[in-house]
């Protein structure tokens, strides 16, 4: 069963979407990396067996040969907490179980490596409410938190009953909650100055 990998907020750029996480938690992100295949770059903050990340298109990076994920070649708006990635065993398997998860494609950068499924069209299903499936070939990244962890993945959707079977197949994760209402996530993190709550 799969675990939360990470969580992703996505800006028109990566400073934006770092003030956001840093106005929300307290906590300053630290540099992450680039992704040569997508055309982007993060900021990255750990979060204890996870972390989060601020991703963006990365200005005068090559345009990528297909869709980027996330949807971020047309976003709109402000920055926003409006993705995450499951960590899976065997993305082979977890792709023939949920076929929307999208296209198994491989990724490295600065000695890391891993496989992670994108959608064509770069949207992952519900919304993008459903998780983006991971797959590390190295062991995942270890993010200095600063005191900060994820206590609770809100999962909020109009077709929840049809959502919940999809996480529950996929993951047993303990801070995982689907919930009925209009499409979105929402990040409870306990931190040094009490609970916070990032969208």
């Amino acid at each position: 069963m799969g675990s939360i990998d990470h969580l992703v907020v996505t800006a028109a750029t990566v400073e934006a979407g770092a003030a956001h996480v840093e106005e929300a938690l307290g906590r300053t992100m630290i540099p992450g990396g680039r992704h040569a295949r997508m055309g982007t770059w993060n900021r990255v903050l750990g979060l204890g067996d996870c972390y989060l990340e601020a991703i963006a298109v990365e200005p005068g990076a090559a345009a990528p040969d297909r869709a980027r994920w996330y949807g971020l070649d047309d976003r709109e708006g402000p920055p926003a907490l409006d993705h995450w990635a499951l960590r899976v065993d065997d993305l082979d398997a977890a792709c023939d179980a949920w076929p929307g998860a999208g296209d198994p494609l491989r990724f490295e950068r600065d000695g890391l490596r891993w496989r992670m499924a994108v959608p064509p069209d770069g949207r992952l299903p519900f919304d993008a409410v459903a998780p983006a499936l991971i797959e590390w070939e190295t062991r995942p990244p270890r993010i200095a938190n600063g005191g900060v962890t994820l206590s609770r993945l809100v999962l909020r959707h109009p077709d929840a009953h049809r959502l919940a079977p999809l996480i529950a197949g996929l993951s047993d994760d303990s801070r995982l909650l689907v919930e009925a209402g209009a499409a979105s996530l929402a990040a409870r993190i306990e931190t040094p100055d009490g609970l916070r709550t990032l969208r």
